[in-house]
């Protein structure tokens, strides 16, 4: 099942839903609230409601055995359903945490190394004022490495991002922004004890790797840990070709 990052919907995961299906997998993904096909809800942009509208979609289903893959804040949304209902009901075998948000994005005095809280303000100060122009910004640049020296940028791809967001609710990627950046999962983190793949460029410009895969690996009890040099944040897509085959390989194991 896999879980899809801040702004975007479960087309995010084209690559891979098409990648595994073509190898007998059964593969799922969801469209988080306010984001997407989902209903365009004013409540609930939290972690909590999150995690359990995932529970609730794996309960509806009857999904056992499951592996659960999540981006960015995907990976967050991931770490809280693992931690509070997919492990306590016996439902997940395995997860995976692909340029993810836990534990703490934030600067706080308990995580100063974090990122200052004003760049999350203007975030929303850059959302609130245009959205489209900030999404334009953030998928033509750092999300995808196409701001770096020699990077070969596709239009395609960023319509594409740009798309996605564009499909979602503003009130949902604005309150969006606070669940992402200042919701600590520390304890979700030490909570998880079925095996975590944990996977991150160490170019992501978005998601510092040091902050988040190097810290994720040390908090969890059975986690294994791959860095790709020069990889960005949306590698996902930039570098399907070589993250699907790691994928298949740590499922498999």
């Amino acid at each position: 099942m896999f879980h899809h990052g801040w702004p975007l919907s479960s087309d995010d995961w084209d690559a891979q839903m098409l990648y595994f299906h073509s190898k007998g997998f059964r593969v799922i993904a969801s469209d988080r609230r306010g984001h997407g096909r989902s209903t365009d809800i004013g409540t609930g942009h939290d972690m909590d409601h999150y995690a359990s509208d995932v529970s609730a979609v794996v309960e509806h289903l009857d999904l056992k055995n499951a592996i659960h893959i999540g981006h960015s804040t995907g990976g967050g949304q991931v770490a809280r359903y693992v931690a509070k209902h997919g492990e306590p009901q016996g439902r997940v075998a395995k997860a995976v945490l692909v340029a993810a948000v836990p534990p703490l994005m934030a600067q706080t005095d308990a995580n100063p190394e974090g990122t200052p809280i004003a760049v999350f303000d203007g975030f929303r100060e850059a959302l609130a004022a245009n959205r489209a122009e900030f999404f334009e910004a953030v998928a033509s640049g750092p999300f995808y490495g196409f701001n770096r020296d020699g990077a070969t940028l596709s239009q395609p791809v960023v319509d594409n991002w740009w798309r996605q967001g564009m499909t979602g609710s503003a009130l949902a990627h604005y309150e969006g922004i606070k669940a992402f950046s200042e919701t600590d999962q520390t304890e979700d983190l030490k909570a998880i004890s079925v095996p975590v793949l944990v996977m991150q460029g160490d170019d992501d410009q978005v998601v510092p790797y040091k902050d988040a895969a190097l810290k994720q690996h040390e908090l969890l009890s059975n986690s294994t840990l791959k860095i790709y040099e020069g990889y960005p944040h949306g590698m996902l897509t930039t570098h399907a070709d070589v993250i699907n085959p790691d994928l298949l390989d740590f499922i498999q194991q």
